[in-house]
């Protein structure tokens, strides 16, 4: 015997109306992706003429081929890797070690330390000022700028301590403090444990936060073998930018246009492919970290 309720016509309306919508939501977010997909491996001049809709034209892996070829991208993926890794895993250790004692209900004066914290999320000393700091103190060429400067994230410091509080039991910390445990041992043997969806949190938003990162290397970074991937894919923008104005006047100046033209696609989804491979296996733990400290139970 089927338990099924029988839906009213509304509700079927209702549904066709919202899985339509639904549908056509998802064709416009992910038709973008899928155009530079298909366009990565099209001929370039069917691409800047408009000929490329839903499959590849002139199938090639040109563009692969020169993007592994090319000595500046393959240094700022080798740059960017590093500091993506070592940064993220410097915002845990410092996002961590901060949190914990401000989550404590014994820690004194940490209200006012939380004030100091947030205080640096509405107000800041200014580009100029900042980079005579940073060159006074030996960061500029260096690759601690990408990452010492945002080692700790005041909105992801006010996460993971708004976690600490509202999921786990104080009474955890108290009665391993009546085991013997230290301040260390309970972070190490009782919090982190049992922190796991936060700590993936972290991962999505520092690990992305460092990989799309170029503007400090803009402005800090000269050296040419510390740049990261996407200063160099900045680069190729604009070099295709300036040709295409000059396209017009010289053959030449046409066909690097077209090279520049295929190889902008192949360097965006080979950017984009390890925070697209790494996402989906941390993607549960994504809203959670957002409503954490939402609701009160």
């Amino acid at each position: 015997m089927s338990c099924r309720i029988k839906k009213s016509k509304s509700d079927v309306v209702f549904d066709i109306i919202n899985y339509s919508l639904l549908t056509l939501v998802l064709i416009i977010v992910l038709y973008p992706l899928w155009f530079v997909v298909i366009a990565s491996f099209s001929d370039p001049l069917s691409v800047l003429r408009g000929e490329v809709w839903l499959i590849p034209k002139g199938f090639s892996v040109d563009a692969y081929k020169e993007v592994f070829a090319n000595k500046d991208i393959m240094v700022g993926y080798k740059n960017t890797c590093i500091y993506t890794i070592l940064g993220t895993a410097v915002n845990l250790i410092m996002t961590i070690m901060a949190a914990y004692p401000l989550s404590r209900k014994d820690f004194y004066g940490r209200g006012t330390i939380m004030a100091l914290f947030t205080f640096t999320m509405f107000f800041g000393g200014g580009l100029i000022p900042t980079y005579l700091v940073y060159d006074k103190i030996g960061l500029i060429n260096n690759i601690w700028v990408m990452i010492l400067p945002g080692a700790v994230g005041v909105y992801n410091l006010i996460l993971m301590k708004s976690f600490f509080e509202s999921s786990i039991p104080y009474e955890l910390q108290e009665a391993a403090v009546i085991d013997g445990c230290n301040n260390l041992q309970i972070l190490s043997k009782v919090i982190i444990p049992l922190s796991k969806p936060i700590i993936a949190v972290m991962v999505i938003f520092y690990g992305v936060a460092h990989w799309n990162e170029f503007f400090n290397a803009l402005i800090y970074i000269s050296d040419r073998k510390k740049i990261p991937l996407q200063l160099v894919l900045r680069e190729i923008l604009i070099t295709q930018s300036k040709l295409g104005d000059m396209a017009g006047m010289d053959s030449s100046v046409a066909q690097k246009q077209l090279n520049a033209e295929r190889i902008k696609y192949a360097v965006i989804i080979v950017s984009s492919l390890p925070v697209l491979c790494l996402y989906p296996f941390l993607q549960k733990y994504f809203m959670k970290g957002v409503m954490i400290g939402a609701i009160k139970g």
